[in-house]
């Protein structure tokens, strides 16, 4: 081997390894999806001020450490560049001042009174609401009105480290710059009063914030307007005596502010009848502007960040879309299951019920099979104990570990075996058909058991001629794993009591390849199993529907199937059906416009299809989304309450639908677990089908590794011998 040669062979297995570490990408956009959402909710939360809120308010203190030039002095405090200084605003000179907006209400309403009057005023605005409201902010200054900073999650500083404190300040620019471009040197602390009111614990953090390069702006007044006293109080309040100048307090957020448009709007003309002006901060001090323009990469940054909360306000209001959407889903199937499903167990069940004279001729069973050495001698073996006269078709699709020689080497009476190239099950079912002898065809998995009674119950819808098409009940053969025991509680309920709801509504959308039966003239009417989509079983009883046959399901008819035993198989399988699903519904979309008898599928199947198995198990994650939200962010309480009631509801499903299956409700302990994790496997699948499909992707036929543990019914002991092959037969 030569130098190059080598290094060739280190590079490929260095290139494979790589390969083998990536993250699949049926992990990576699913988990890429789910990271965004969570995202936008994080940012949501942190702009509405439920993330790293501190709502604690201390108490006053001691005032011992204030200098007297401070406590004596005026509201505006400047502790920049060393400076211990109390200003205050000259003579007949107000300065109104707004808290804790902007508000979408409140405060288009105060810039309107304003502009009225022709007055300036001081917005000290909070990062929250200048981030979600920031068109508010650009009138401000557009309007002249200056603005100023109000901490960005309005906490009491005093609680505050100072990493804490550059944060907040850092925060509520990055908010001002992105809305209006510009950085303002005006700062109001929040739960501040007047320069009488500073306290030991409040001083320290007014001459830190000085270091940062902004002036305190304290009040003279304060309308006290947060109480809603009245329009005459509020006008008191804010009132000054002796045509003293004055800083005035009021808000234009935080609750019902009418009062305070109201008093405005009467305190404006009041005051200026007496002389007064109404300026900007910094015209009332004879100081420079405190608005600084913002260029460069910085504004770049605010804006980017203007456009990220709006897209998570967006985005977040889309989910509670979705959520309240998805809310109204599941409770109208868990409420459409429980009546019609009721409804069919008694139309069923009630003394005498028949379909019609019995059916009791001879019938073929159809059982494709691909690879399946491990599971083909018990399958076999339970349709030869069948009760009905039977003849059996196993279609050997190409295997390649002897399963076609398994099933001849057991020369059982009334078996045969056909033998072809590997080219799938619709083409293996259709072989098959060609060889049938009877009119009616029962069609089974080469992993499925029957019970003896099975075939009989099966066939019995057929001795009304409308019936096309019969679907089986489809149980789980090995449950004694917790993967095992989450599918029997999903067949259970969520198939099974689904197809009750379907046959009343009659509409069933798939006849299960594990257990049905189908009438030979409906099958050739609509041309035969197709390979068009993954879901070939649903692609045909869509078809069969459009035919204008009805599609019933037979309870009793019991078949037990081999559940895939590790998340990989399940994946494999769940992914397939989805998305097979999807193709089947958009192959029959013209259902919708479909007519006569036969449209009845397309008004009200198709849509039911959509909707309970494509859309709401897409939204359903939502509910653990905004569950895992609430549970850190809060409320909690409520949200835990509003989780286990989506829960309970479940739970009752379930135990009605064990009831109805006859089904020990052991299992069902494990649903709490199983809505926390089993079906956020489910879901991803469900997205990386959607993905699959949107971005226009094929996916293949992916065969399950299956291990033969389903080897008889309940009640009917495996014959010796049954389950003897553990790998590939030579």
């Amino acid at each position: 081997m030569t130098p190059r040669t080598r290094r060739g062979g280190r590079a490929t297995g260095t290139a494979d390894r790589s390969r083998r570490r990536r993250l699949p990408m049926r992990l990576l956009l699913p988990a890429l999806v789910l990271a965004v959402l969570m995202a936008m909710l994080m940012l949501r939360g942190y702009t509405h001020s439920e993330i790293l809120a501190d709502h604690r308010i201390r108490p006053a203190t001691a005032s011992d450490e204030v200098p007297r030039t401070i406590r004596g002095g005026g509201p505006v405090i400047d502790t920049r560049g060393g400076r211990t200084a109390g200003l205050k605003v000259r003579d007949h000179r107000l300065v109104l001042t707004f808290d804790d907006g902007p508000d979408p209400t409140w405060t288009p309403k105060v810039l309107d009174v304003l502009d009225k009057h022709h007055a300036r005023a001081v917005f000290f605005v909070t990062g929250t609401m200048a981030s979600r409201h920031p068109d508010l902010v650009r009138r401000m200054v557009a309007e002249g009105h200056e603005v100023g900073l109000h901490t960005f999650n309005h906490p009491d500083l005093t609680y505050q480290s100072k990493r804490r404190i550059d944060w907040e300040l850092s925060q509520s620019q990055l908010a001002i710059t992105g809305a209006a471009g510009i950085r303002t040197s005006l700062f109001r602390p929040p739960y501040s009063s007047d320069a009488h009111g500073m306290d030991n614990r409040s001083w320290p953090v007014t001459r830190y914030i000085g270091s940062r390069g902004y002036i305190t702006v304290l009040t003279d007044h304060d309308s006290e307007d947060w109480r809603r006293p009245g329009v005459e109080r509020i006008i008191r309040n804010a009132t000054p005596k002796d045509g003293r100048a004055a800083i005035v307090l009021m808000h234009d957020s935080g609750g019902d502010r009418h009062q305070t448009v109201q008093a405005l709007d009467r305190f404006l003309p009041r005051m200026k009848a007496r002389g007064y002006q109404f300026a900007n901060l910094t015209e009332a001090l004879g100081a420079p502007s405190a608005h600084t323009p913002v260029t460069g990469a910085g504004l770049w940054k605010a804006r980017v960040w203007i456009h990220l909360v709006r897209a998570a306000d967006g985005i977040t209001g889309v989910l509670v879309a979705c959520l309240a959407i998805i809310g109204v889903l599941v409770i109208a199937r868990f409420g459409l299951m429980l009546v019609l499903s009721g409804l069919h167990a008694r139309r069923v069940r009630r003394p005498g019920f028949r379909w019609g004279p019995p059916v009791t001729e001879p019938v073929s069973v159809l059982v494709p099979a691909y690879n399946e050495a491990k599971c083909i001698r018990n399958t076999v073996r339970s349709l030869t104990a069948s009760e009905h006269p039977i003849e059996v078709i196993v279609v050997d699709d190409g295997s390649a570990d002897g399963t076609a020689r398994i099933v001849e080497a057991m020369d059982l009476p009334g078996v045969r075996v056909i033998r072809q190239h590997n080219a799938g099950k619709p083409a293996a079912l259709n072989r098959g058909l060609a060889g049938t002898r009877y009119d009616i065809v029962v069609m089974m998995d080469g992993d499925t058991v029957f019970e003896p009674s099975t075939v009989r119950e099966l066939v019995q819808p057929f001795a009304d001629p409308r019936v096309g098409a019969v679907a089986g009940n489809a149980k789980v053969g090995n449950r004694d794993t917790l993967i095992g025991a989450w599918q029997h509680i999903e067949y259970v309920m969520g198939f099974n009591l689904d197809r009750r709801m379907y046959d009343v509504l009659r509409c069933m959308p798939t006849i299960p390849g594990a257990v049905g039966a189908f009438r030979r003239t409906a099958l050739e009417r609509v041309g035969g199993m197709s390979d068009d989509t993954l879901a070939e079983d649903t692609d045909i009883t869509m078809a069969i529907h459009r035919d204008g046959w009805r599609v019933v399901y037979a309870e009793k008819a019991r078949a037990w199937t081999e559940a895939p035993e590790s998340v990989q198989q399940l994946w494999s399988q769940r992914y397939r059906w989805s998305y097979g699903t999807m193709q089947a519904i958009w192959k029959h979309r013209r259902a919708l416009v479909d007519r006569g008898p036969s449209g009845r599928f397309g008004r009200v199947g198709l849509p039911l299809v959509s909707l309970f198995m494509v859309v709401a198990p897409l939204l359903a994650p939502l509910i653990d989304v905004f569950l895992l939200y609430g549970l850190v962010f809060g409320p909690t309480g409520k949200t835990v309450a509003a989780w286990f009631g989506v829960l309970a509801v479940q739970a009752a499903c379930a135990g009605y639908s064990f009831y109805l299956d006859r089904e020990s409700p052991a299992p069902l302990v494990s649903l709490p677990l199983q809505q926390i994790l089993y079906r956020q496997l489910m879901y991803v699948v469900l997205l990386q089908s959607w993905i699959t499909a949107l971005t226009g992707g094929r996916l293949r036929w992916q065969k399950l590794r299956r291990k033969g543990q389903v080897s008889a019914p309940p009640g009917v002991p495996a014959q010796r011998g049954e389950v003897r092959e553990e790998g590939p037969v030579r």
